[in-house]
């Protein structure tokens, strides 16, 4: 079985040889993260490192997106895949465990849902007609759902809109510790609830609260928003995610080349809580997109088009 990259890390320390090696590569992320120009010599020796890990289990290792020490395991993995970064933005292989490996929860939603449903209806007027309204509601039944929702939602309101702007990395990390922590049965239905009308659809659009999740006074050029997102591990290890589960392929019937639109949409909702958070673009339709503008990339214009369009025009998504 594969390893997490933690457990491989120590394995790998208490080993001279790779120890040696690691220690290198270490340097190399280093440089790396403080924008140091590498020489000639010092880029060969980094690759080298890498590729004298051959079968170790530390160039194997994956990391869980629910496990505790994650931003530590996610930080061996790009120590050790550093090369994959190299030219642009396009991440080889996400770091993170395929979801049909990864631990799934038993919940309650349903008996909950059920719950809900028995109680007298005119207490919860508009369920009928506003999925989201009733996503919330049973959410508000689970101790651990509505727990986290109050935190990410009194941090992230706090200041929006106002002169004193809302604190978005505080904010970012709640909704991170939402998404994470409630099983998927609960914050899937609260995100992407199917709504009918405008009421139902404004409700789905600040789920994340987007006045501090999402937007800032300008937007800002989606070349800028990846830089911000390359220099994070959790954000690089996201869109890695994203990158390999929601790629689009034209000539698949489904326009997914992953052939699976729940860990795609698992891979969305990771991108929730990062410098690249998406977010749905009005009340009326179900198109997303990144908060940021393509205006003045000069002659970056293309690349900066294909980030947009992974989240605007991605069949697969």
């Amino acid at each position: 079985p594969r390893s997490d990259c933690i457990a491989a890390e120590q394995l790998c320390l208490s080993d001279s040889t790779c120890n040696a090696t690691y220690r290198i590569l270490e340097n190399c992320a280093l440089a790396k993260t403080r924008f140091i120009p590498l020489d000639h010599d010092s880029r060969v020796r980094c690759l080298n490192a890498e590729l004298d890990l051959g079968n170790s289990s530390l160039l194997h290792c994956k990391c869980h997106r629910r496990m505790k020490r994650q931003e530590h395991c996610l930080r061996v993995f790009w120590t050790v895949h550093g090369s994959m970064t190299d030219g642009y933005f396009n991440l080889e292989t996400s770091p993170y465990e395929n979801p049909a490996n990864e631990e799934h929860w038993k919940t309650d939603y349903n008996k909950l849902a059920a719950l809900l449903s028995g109680k007298d209806c005119s207490q919860l007027a508009g369920d009928a007609t506003n999925p989201c309204l009733k996503a919330t509601h049973i959410c508000n039944l689970s101790k651990k759902c509505v727990r986290l929702r109050t935190d990410y939602a009194s941090i992230c309101t706090k200041g929006a809109g106002s002169e004193d702007m809302c604190d978005r990395r505080k904010c970012h990390r709640g909704l991170r510790n939402f998404f994470e922590k409630v099983p998927e049965d609960f914050t899937k239905r609260i995100l992407f609830c199917p709504c009918q009308d405008e009421l139902c659809g404004e409700r789905r659009r600040k789920t994340i609260v987007p006045d501090c999740s999402f937007q800032y006074n300008t937007k800002p050029n989606c070349l800028w928003l990846l830089d911000s997102c390359l220099e994070d591990h959790i954000c690089k290890s996201r869109l890695a995610d994203f990158q390999q589960n929601c790629q689009p392929a034209d000539m698949s019937p489904d326009g997914c080349s992953q052939h699976n639109h729940a860990a795609c949409l698992q891979a969305y909702m990771g991108m929730i809580g990062t410098p690249m958070t998406p977010n749905y673009v009005s009340n009326s339709s179900v198109e997303v997109s990144l908060w940021c503008t393509c205006e003045s990339s000069g002659n970056q214009k293309e690349k900066c088009d294909q980030i947009l369009s992974m989240f605007e025009s991605n069949k697969c998504l």
